[in-house]
């Protein structure tokens, strides 16, 4: 075998290689880049509760009475935390609001613009956390 032979053949493999290289990197691109990544599906709170109870009655070997009973003051217990959030939110977003205020204050005028769209992603993702 001849120089020239050996490397025309070397020129050849690197070329396969590469494309063979290129061809799966481009392949594994799209898909990573296409996938949808799912999303665990949120629970509602009798759901979540109903887990909780469940758990509970695993580990405590709760009689079917004793099951209830968890049930209902679980339930009592999520309205309780449901209607303390909701009269602290006011509160909540009152100091977010004030301090979003004092961060303008220190912005400048070019800085300001992306501040607020900075905002405007963060209240999308709480209110996209609170449905769930």
């Amino acid at each position: 075998m001849n120089d020239k032979s050996a490397t025309q053949k070397a020129a050849l493999w690197v070329a396969v290689v590469f494309l063979l290289g290129a061809a799966l990197g481009g392949t594994l691109g799209y898909v990573f880049a296409h996938r949808v990544i799912a999303a665990p599906p949120q629970l509602t709170d009798a759901e979540k509760r109903a887990q909780k109870v469940q758990r509970l009655t695993q580990e405590l070997n709760l009689r079917p009475e004793q099951q209830k009973q968890l049930d209902a003051i679980m339930a009592s217990v999520q309205a309780e935390y449901k209607a303390i959030h909701q009269s602290t939110d006011p509160q909540i977003n009152e100091a977010r609001q004030k301090g979003r205020e004092r961060i303008r204050e220190i912005l400048t005028p070019e800085q300001k613009p992306k501040f607020e769209e900075f905002l405007i992603r963060l209240d999308e993702e709480r209110k996209k956390n609170a449905q769930h």
